[in-house]
């Protein structure tokens, strides 16, 4: 699938769907009542990977951006607002949801980490060849939203070679007769 150069009723249909039913729908539920009957899991995938449709990718982009602008979701009024909720809480004598805004806006202000890692490759074990392919292949898959120059800067020549010591010793092999 590739995209002509406007988005079709459809592609802004799923778009507008997407961002404004965030959480509600899933993406092949957006993509099914936009008109994409047959594949829909399928067509909502390849919409939202900018290599495939980078207009609707961009699209959405701005819906995203045009509703946090909308409901002016901050920083500063996110925690203030968790404050508000933590306060009234004290006041009813609901600790718990007390503690649970509290937390919230620890999370919020960095004080707590939730770590998760995806692991589908060992770098370790990738040349220095290997792990440049990969980051540009990933640049310029995403090249349309990073919008500048997508190039890796060039290897520092001041970079060391593993150093080889002679004073170490090399496995002799054994000779056996028979």
């Amino acid at each position: 699938m590739t995209q002509d150069k406007r988005l079709t009723e459809q592609q802004r249909k799923f778009a507008e769907l997407l961002v404004y039913n965030e959480g509600r729908m899933s993406p092949s539920e957006c993509a099914y009542e936009a008109g994409y009957k047959t594949r829909p899991r399928q067509a909502a995938s390849e919409m939202r990977n900018a290599k495939y449709f980078p207009l609707v990718v961009q699209y959405i982009g701005e819906l995203r951006q045009e509703v946090q602008e909308k409901y002016g979701i901050t920083f500063e009024k996110h925690i203030t607002e968790l404050a508000k909720i933590r306060d009234e809480a004290r006041k009813k004598g609901a600790w718990s949801a007390a503690t649970n805004a509290e937390v919230a806006r620890g999370k919020a202000g960095g004080l707590y980490i939730d770590q998760k890692m995806i692991l589908t490759g060992n770098l370790d074990t990738m040349s220095e060849d290997q792990l440049r392919e990969r980051m540009e292949k990933i640049l310029d898959d995403n090249k349309v939203l990073l919008g500048e120059s997508t190039e890796l800067p060039s290897p520092s020549s001041e970079s060391q070679p593993e150093e080889k010591h002679s004073d170490q010793k090399k496995p002799h092999p054994s000779h056996h007769t028979n």
